[in-house]
């Protein structure tokens, strides 16, 4: 059975992987980072889909912590795959999640670990290197590890709309026509928007200084980590009818206060694709 006491002794654990991956992505931060581009049909919004030496060497140090800790656990990650994704445990990683940030140059990239039991995701970090921070959460709660220091992470109310700051990474490349609809009368109805943060403005929701981050075409790996962050916080992730996420990905509403996701919920749900 898993215990509270059990993914408390496993922050340390996450802590670890966190500091695994910083130690190989940060020498390559605005430096040699040995860019690719690994695939994107020519022309358009999404011909370049970048990949670094930072991406695959920080996934490959977590994999082989996750190895000789837990040796019977599963792995997913973006770069390398599955192994056991059946297992009891099963981490997901996205190694830096925010590649083009990464190679602009901008402290906004994070890296994801998310810890699955039984196909649940139970405990999350969305870690910052450059920044030295790791966001961290599960039922027990969340909290911000920063230089030597901890505090916790609580969401802010917000019942209204036109009071949220809200944030998406990029609407013109992200969204379909439909999706690209409900984000700009989602946009046009709240008080400020960001663009292009990525998974660091979930930790922006957890940390109480944005209300909502609106995504779709999500893969487990890109959103998995952030929902312990952001549950064990006081908010909450849905797809855009309202519905637990889990670890499907897709169309994805984080947010701090239920009553401003229903209202974002009345554009949000007409684009909502079936599950």
């Amino acid at each position: 059975m898993l215990t509270l006491d059990r993914l408390t002794a496993l922050e340390d654990v996450i802590l670890e992987f966190n500091q695994a991956a910083a130690d190989v992505a940060l020498p390559l931060f605005r430096a040699d980072h040995g860019l690719e581009n690994k695939g994107g049909k020519p022309g358009g919004l999404n011909a370049f889909d970048p990949v670094t030496a930072a991406d695959r060497g920080a996934e490959a140090a977590i994999r082989r912590l996750i190895g000789q800790r837990f040796p019977d656990h599963g792995v997913i990650g973006e770069e390398y795959g599955e192994d056991r994704p059946d297992a009891e445990f099963v981490w997901v990683l996205d190694p830096i999640d925010g590649t083009r940030s990464f190679v602009a140059g901008l402290p906004l990239w994070c890296v994801l670990i998310g810890l699955r039991h039984q196909g649940r995701p139970v405990l999350g970090s969305i870690g910052q290197p450059y920044l030295d921070e790791v966001y961290l959460g599960h039922a027990g709660g969340s909290r911000l590890v920063s230089r030597g220091a901890s505090r916790p992470l609580k969401v802010r109310a917000c019942p209204k709309l036109t009071d949220a700051v809200i944030a998406t990474t990029d609407p013109e490349a992200c969204f379909n026509g439909a999706e690209l609809g409900a984000w700009t009368q989602v946009r046009a109805a709240s008080r400020l928007a960001r663009l292009g943060l990525d998974a660091y403005g979930y930790a922006m929701v957890a940390a109480g200084t944005l209300d909502m981050v609106i995504e779709a075409g999500l893969k487990s790996w890109d959103i998995e980590a952030a929902i312990p962050v952001i549950e064990g916080a006081g908010g909450l992730v849905t797809d855009w009818r309202g519905q637990p996420v889990g670890a499907s990905g897709g169309q994805v509403a984080i947010v701090g206060d239920r009553a401003c996701l229903d209202e974002a919920l009345v554009a949000l749900t007409r684009s909502a694709t079936t599950a």
